[in-house]
């Protein structure tokens, strides 16, 4: 075997593993531990291993994939002692009923050939995503961009409660990757590209499907995987599964800072990026898995694999020279589980790994112990299958509080002249691709991986359905262009000339576009602009001088440069799931006022893709020097932009003191007022600026949001409370620094300085 530096470094961290220095992240249960420990003495070494894989029920399948073969059940839980299975049959949702049963015959088998209950996981990303009678939220880009944090406890609530009914104790979720790269096909599973905000929703969703306490999770709530520790989403090529490179401080003060909130929170297990970092597979990365997590937390929960990862590291990195090599790299690095999809002689692999040293008798029996707990602390050894009674699933409750959320998730970016709302006399004519499709409205994950609500959704409204409905007798659809059946990723103009026929005698023409369902791979694009079918009915349309309004239904900001200024209005919905359609509808009537704001930077340029929190020295306008830099951020919409219906003023910005050090908590207050004539809700957004550092100091930080209902005339004061420590950052010699100086908080284009009176640097890692 060749000597690795990945693998060396791996093995010098593995009994840190066991033994962690730092504060628990969880509270260690004595009655849990003593469980675990219970189970594990009485193990033999093949049961050991089992426990460690995880693979998909396609291995137990039989010829009509639609049942499991008992004989394969026998060879993969009875012989190989595997300790978890994944996903659903044939890629496709299912009831309820069926989940459950299914679950029964594994579950039924795991205890009578081992003793020890197997652990079954889905995704379920925005709701019960493979339930075909659960519920489902907007999509989490959508969540992001209420800034309302009651949506994300709602989501995670309802997620865990319906998961749970189907006898499913285990969800891969919350999405915690940061949205920083418009070209990346993930960006919609995340809260949007803010570090901050990301972190207060995700720990939010990990709270409420796990419920309060960590070490006795009950029958209503669920384990949830944190994916993809980290920094899976700002791959080079913008490409799923690709290389990332990432400056060490960037990624341990903003990509981390999710999943430490979230493993703080009680996180009981993390899914592993499936990528690389500065040329090192993440699922090989002994620092970041076995020091970062475990060692520095003092986490005793579980890392996961990805989808067939251990594979990749000599199929695809090559870093290892086969398969056994890569499993011990992996699992002595720190993974606890490998999702092995296919491979149940994975289980062989580690037994003759452990056998001949390669990987210890102790790091073997710390994973062991991490999956063991995880199924003490979700009472799988008592009740391997319960009955409980869930009368809220699929219910009005969880419908109403998703439409809800979509109401205040949808964006309107631009309504000249005040052609929204509509007054209910206009002729509309409803035109493009996704002006009549559910699936493009909930997006991948919803039924299947890559997304199908139109199969088992007929009972809710398209956007044109749902029009139709609110405007009876004033609504046409002609779609002009559509998806290619048979390659759902590109568009066919279809009928462009019959919609410009009929926009004639239209008053306004809604222009619904942007991108059909898709997730990961299938994803990737080689051109963010929005399809030339779609921007050439655009511009046919507009040819005939009718306002026009665009709707935006995507997973991630297309660019629309060149058509933006041919609409009078522009609402972004992005993925609002199942009662999109009549969230926009009561919108576009004025029955309800938008309230959504911009979680991502909408860009404008194909090659000036920025995010807000870009470098002082990335601006002509901030700076000064002796080049004549032609540095503009020239993007469509910024971070946090939204309009409403009615207006909002800012007044009496206040600050508790005007100098602090690093041990104070500084509260922050504006009052907002509702200036307009209509009730609306306002999402209110605290910045902070570092004026002088010894980085180079992004021009801005979110470090607070909050969301606020106003009648008109109304004001209501908000109030931040600001940790001085929070205003810190990594220093180039990787230590969380808070340097003396100033810093100028910012609120609703109001401002105010602060100055730090002494520089305070940390030694732990984890501020």
């Amino acid at each position: 075997m060749k000597k690795h530096p990945i693998l060396l470094t791996a093995l010098a961290l593995t009994a840190a593993c066991g033994s962690p220095k730092g504060e628990q992240a969880i509270p260690a249960d004595k009655d849990v531990e003593a469980k675990v420990e219970q189970v594990l003495k009485g193990m033999s070494l093949k049961e050991k291993a089992g426990q460690l894989v995880q693979l998909n029920i396609s291995v137990l399948e039989d010829a009509s994939r639609e049942a499991i073969d008992p004989a394969k059940l026998d060879y993969v839980i009875g012989e190989q002692k595997v300790g978890s299975i994944l996903n659903v049959m044939h890629d496709k949702a299912h009831s309820r009923e069926e989940t459950a049963a299914m679950v029964k015959l594994i579950q039924d088998k795991s205890m009578e050939a081992i003793g020890i209950p197997c652990i079954y996981g889905l995704d379920m990303i925005h709701g019960a995503t493979y339930l075909t009678d659960g519920t489902f939220y907007p999509q989490e880009i959508n969540i992001g961009a209420t800034f309302n944090r009651t949506y994300a406890r709602m989501m995670g609530h309802a997620m865990a409660y319906e998961t749970r009914a189907a006898q499913v104790p285990w969800v891969f979720s919350p999405v915690m990757d940061l949205g920083r790269d418009p070209r990346w096909p993930r960006l919609w599973e995340s809260f949007g590209e803010d570090p901050y905000m990301q972190a207060e929703m995700a720990r939010e969703e990990t709270l409420a499907l796990q419920g309060d306490d960590p070490n006795h999770i009950d029958l209503e709530h669920v384990a949830v995987s944190l994916k993809h520790f980290v920094g899976y989403g700002v791959p080079v090529s913008g490409k799923d599964r690709t290389p990332a490179i990432i400056a060490e401080n960037d990624l341990r003060e903003k990509f981390f800072a999710p999943f430490l909130a979230c493993f703080r929170a009680g996180a009981l297990t993390a899914m592993v990026n499936s990528a690389s970092i500065n040329g090192i597979p993440t699922h090989a990365n002994a620092v970041l898995l076995s020091g970062w997590v475990k060692e520095q937390l003092g986490w005793d929960g579980l890392l996961v694999t990805d989808w067939a990862d251990i594979d990749n590291l000599y199929v695809r990195d090559h870093v290892a020279a086969d398969k056994r090599e890569a499993v011990a790299m992996g699992i002595n690095a720190g993974i606890d589980m490998i999702m092995d999809p296919y491979d149940p002689a994975c289980v062989d692999d580690i037994v003759a790994l452990v056998e001949e040293g390669r990987i210890s008798k102790a790091r073997l029996d710390d994973a062991v112990r991490r999956v063991l707990r995880l199924k003490v602390r979700l009472g799988l050894f008592e009740n391997p299958l319960w009955e409980h009674d869930y009368p809220y699933f699929g219910g009005h409750g969880f419908a109403h509080e998703s439409y809800d959320a979509a109401l205040e998730s949808l964006v309107l970016l631009k309504n000249e002249g005040g052609l929204l709302p509509f007054k209910g006399t206009e002729r509309l004519l409803v035109c493009g691709p996704n002006a009549n499709s559910l699936r493009t409205l909930s997006g991948g994950w919803s039924y299947t991986w890559q997304g199908a609500a139109d199969d088992f959704a007929p009972q809710y409204n398209t956007i044109f359905e749902a029009l139709f409905d609110r405007f009876p007798g004033k609504v046409s659809w002609v779609p002009g262009v559509v998806y290619d059946p048979a390659d759902w990723q590109k568009d066919l103009a279809i009928n462009v000339p019959q919609a410009v026929r009929a926009a004639q005698s239209a008053d306004v023409v809604i222009c619904c576009i942007g991108e059909n369902s898709y997730c990961e791979t299938p994803g990737n694009m080689d051109d963010l602009n929005l399809s030339a079918n779609q921007k050439e009915l655009v511009k046919a349309l507009a040819a005939i001088g009718k306002p026009i309004l665009l709707v935006l239904n995507e997973g991630r900001p297309r660019l629309i440069g060149d058509i933006e200024p041919l609409a009078k209005a522009v609402v972004d919905v992005m993925l609002p799931s199942n009662f999109g359609g009549d969230a926009l509808a009561a919108l576009l009537a004025g029955d309800e006022n938008f309230s959504g704001k911009l979680p991502f930077t909408y860009s404008k340029h194909i090659n000036a893709l920025h995010t807000y929190d870009y470098k002082v020295s990335e601006h002509r306008e901030t700076m000064e020097g002796s080049y004549n830099y032609d540095a503009v951020m020239d993007v469509q919409w910024p971070f946090g932009f939204g309009l409403s219906y009615t207006s909002f003023a800012y007044s009496n910005l206040k600050v508790s003191a005007e100098t602090f050090d690093a041990s104070d908590e500084l509260t922050v207050s504006v009052d907002v007022t509702n200036t307009g004539s209509r009730p609306g809700k306002e999402a209110v957004l605290l910045y902070s600026s570092d004026l002088v550092a010894s980085l180079i100091p992004d021009v801005k930080r979110l470090r607070g949001f909050d969301k606020v209902s106003l009648n008109p005339g109304e004001t209501h004061t908000v109030v931040f409370t600001l940790p001085a420590s929070s205003l810190a950052f990594v220093g180039a010699d990787g230590k969380w620094r808070l340097e003396a100086g100033d810093f100028r908080l910012s609120c609703g284009g109001l401002s105010a300085l602060v100055n730090c009176t002494a520089t305070k640097v940390w030694d732990q890692p984890n501020i």
